[in-house]
């Protein structure tokens, strides 16, 4: 082989190699990433240094004087985890008086979160979020955020959230698994109390009846997950966007909401300013809320005639499509879109059809419960926070039996 096609072959291995690289598949649900194990029973804690919503950096050595350690790995993000926490924290309150320790790790790295898994907490699974999740949740012990590295979700194999790893006084563990056997809310679905039953063995110095029981909940959100983002992100850009056209009466039976759904319906017009400002927020609140009971209603007031191409485009360049979920329940509504535009004179109609206490100007936002009453209103460019925090409020931070 001659010396210079030894060096292209040579470089194309290298550049090969690098492709597989950049391409290299993302980890798949409730699976662990290369250079991850699982602890086994008997194993050691590994030691971690990780930073808590309190600014401290907390390593085990801060919990030497436990008999037993709970680390719990929790997140901001998760159903299953919000309902395990109603159960976990007067678990830690009670037991805190038994010397046992509880410390709880987020494991998530919010590049690996998509948008439409936000639909069960107005906050994501930053640092700085964890702060104020869990001042709402009232957490009485440790929180600690391991994001950034994965380091010690990776050391201890975290496969979800909630997972929960109980320790002995020589921090060997004794009990890996789920906290209990339910994934609600409803203190009354639960049949085993696995991770508390061990706690109380390993105090009395009893054998732990069941060591180990399989986690579930929301997969843990590794960084390499962040391929998935974007190809959802992509795909969601790819979604067809549809406008038509919508009477006074028509409003009136949007409003009327005679669905299970949870409605928001915004007014705008592709010459109002601060519509135009705030429609990315409300495009990826009908994408965080898109596996929900859940339904963005656009209607624009442009000018039917000269107005809805321009109206058409700015939907499109904001890929204000319609979640699967949605083209679901619109189809069975005998509905087509849900992106409407206006084709009455007086703007005030459709205000008068809508939200009879409409002042009138645009962008107008109102939140619709099932039956048709308006439980938010606003006029002016919405607060997103404030709107994540009335809708969680309405559809709930939990799966719910019924739930599909």
């Amino acid at each position: 082989m001659s010396s210079s096609l030894s060096k292209l072959l040579f470089i194309a291995l290298v550049f090969t190699g690098s492709v597989c690289a950049a391409t290299k598949p993302s980890v798949p649900e409730g699976a662990l990433p290369d250079g991850s194990t699982r602890l086994k029973i008997g194993d050691a804690a590994p030691d971690f240094s990780l930073k808590g919503i309190d600014g401290k950096t907390y390593t085990l050595e801060d919990f030497k004087d436990a008999p037993v350690l709970v680390v719990a790995f929790l997140s901001n993000h998760c159903p299953v985890s919000h309902a395990a926490e109603t159960r976990i924290i007067p678990f830690a309150k009670e037991m805190s008086g038994k010397g046992v320790a509880v410390v709880a790790i987020n494991p998530n790295s919010p590049d690996g979160l998509r948008v439409d898994e936000l639909g069960y907490s107005k906050y994501s699974d930053s640092y700085d979020e964890m702060k104020l999740y869990a001042k709402d949740k009232g957490f009485v012990f440790p929180y600690l955020y391991d994001g950034d590295t994965q380091k010690t979700a990776k050391a201890y194999g975290c496969l979800c959230t909630p997972d929960i790893f109980v320790f002995d006084r020589d921090r060997k563990l004794r009990y890996s698994g789920r906290f209990d056997d339910s994934r609600f809310a409803d203190a009354s679905t639960v049949k085993s109390s696995d991770a508390r039953s061990a706690v109380e063995a390993l105090l009395v110095g009893k054998p732990v009846p069941v060591e180990t029981t399989k986690p579930f909940g929301c997969s843990t959100k590794w960084l390499e997950k962040k391929t998935d983002v974007a190809k959802a992100t992509e795909k969601w850009s790819s979604e067809p966007v549809t406008l038509e056209t919508i009477d006074a009466d028509g409003i009136a039976k949007l409003a009327k909401n005679d669905t299970n759904k949870v409605r928001m319906i915004n007014v705008w017009a592709t010459w109002c300013g601060p519509c135009v400002k705030e429609f990315p927020d409300l495009v990826s609140i009908s994408r965080r809320f898109s596996t929900r009971d859940f339904e963005l209603i656009t209607l624009s007031i442009d000018d039917p005639k000269e107005g809805a191409s321009a109206a058409k485009e700015f939907l499109e360049s904001q890929h204000a499509a319609m979640p699967p979920r949605v083209q679901k329940s619109v189809k069975s509504e005998g509905r087509t879109t849900n992106n409407y535009l206006f084709t009455g004179s007086d703007p005030n109609e459709l205000m008068t059809k809508l939200d009879p206490q409409a002042p009138g100007p645009v962008p107008y936002t109102v939140i619709i419960a099932p039956g048709g009453k308006i439980i938010y209103r606003k006029s002016g460019v919405i607060d997103t926070s404030e709107v994540l925090g009335k809708l969680i409020d309405t559809l709930g931070p939990y799966y719910t039996p019924a739930e599909k």
